[in-house]
């Protein structure tokens, strides 16, 4: 399935490629008063065909490996004492080379607004901005601070975690010197740091470069909303559904997702009394977790969402 998934979407761009690069040609050979008779996008038999009311066959063919603009043009033949004045040959060098030049014009084009197009949308992907420095770090010893965000690794991009992941995973095993780009966030002023690695994670099992850095990166809390409820399981029982959110359990907030967990599997088999937000509703139900083992054999408690 993945081959031919790789196989369409290549067949797909293929096919985009082809048709602005032959548009290219059709344009400008139009502006320049050349007759074109046949527009197509892909060789062999014909899929779908149709005519403009100036006379051009436009079709789709059966093979998306290329295309072409067919032309009047004499060197093909004899052309009709009427369609002269459009032929190919009978214009100036200047609208032949503009004619020639522009299917590849067309496609440099299309690369500059498929690149406007990606730096428009962004980069999908949490931005590596520093919740703690470990002391006495690399990262502590180069200067990097709290609540800034690293922008570059050694002068190569980082806009998100991955990106941070990748570059440091490079420098593994090395000593030397490691520059790092950072600024505070919704800034653009940069700030440079240098630290130094000293045979770098070479004896790690299982590397964490980032942690080996010194750095704990931040992540943006997750509220406690249930987007599942396991039917018949303490939740359900407490009249919970999904998106309920929540706010208050004996009365302390439950400000995100971990704290929310983290509160019930210390209380296996004790009644929690809620606070919970549904739509613009506030409620209050009582809830008794499960008691279940984890893995060291001590009881916590569960919910079921």
């Amino acid at each position: 399935m993945d081959l031919l998934q790789t196989i369409f979407f290549m067949l797909v761009a293929l096919g985009i490629l082809v048709t602005f690069h032959e548009f290219g040609h059709f344009w400008v050979a139009r502006r320049c008063g050349v007759k074109v008779l046949r527009f197509s996008v892909g060789f062999g038999t014909p899929l779908v065909r149709w005519h403009d009311k100036l006379g051009t066959e436009f079709v789709i063919a059966a093979l998306p490996l290329g295309g072409y603009v067919k032309m009047v043009d004499e060197r093909e033949g004899n052309v009709a004492a009427e369609d002269l004045p459009y032929a190919f040959t009978q214009k100036s060098v200047w609208q032949r080379m503009a004619v020639v030049i522009a299917g590849p014009a067309a496609n440099f084009v299309l690369a500059i607004l498929v690149y406007w197009l990606i730096y428009s949308l962004g980069v999908t992907g949490m931005a590596p901005v520093i919740d703690s420095v470990t002391p006495g770090s690399v990262a502590e010893r180069a200067g990097l601070q709290q609540g800034q965000e690293i922008v570059a690794v050694d002068g190569k991009p980082t806009p998100t975690w991955q990106a941070l992941n990748e570059q440091l995973v490079g420098r593994i095993g090395e000593t030397g010197s490691i520059s790092f780009t950072a600024k505070q966030p919704d800034t653009i002023q940069t700030y440079e740091y240098r630290g130094q690695l000293e045979t770098w994670l070479m004896e790690a099992d299982q590397p964490d470069p980032i942690g080996g850095l010194g750095l704990t990166l931040y992540t943006p809390p997750i509220l406690p909303v249930a987007e599942e409820i396991t039917s018949g399981g303490p939740a359900d029982q407490a009249g919970l559904v999904a998106g309920d959110r929540i706010l208050e359990a004996d009365g302390i907030v439950m400000d995100d997702w971990i704290t929310w967990v983290n509160y019930v599997r210390a209380r296996p088999a004790v009644a929690i009394e809620l606070s919970v937000q549904r739509g613009e509703d506030i409620f209050t139900t009582n809830l008794v977790p499960n008691q279940v083992n984890d893995d060291d054999g001590k009881a916590i408690g569960q919910v079921g969402m």
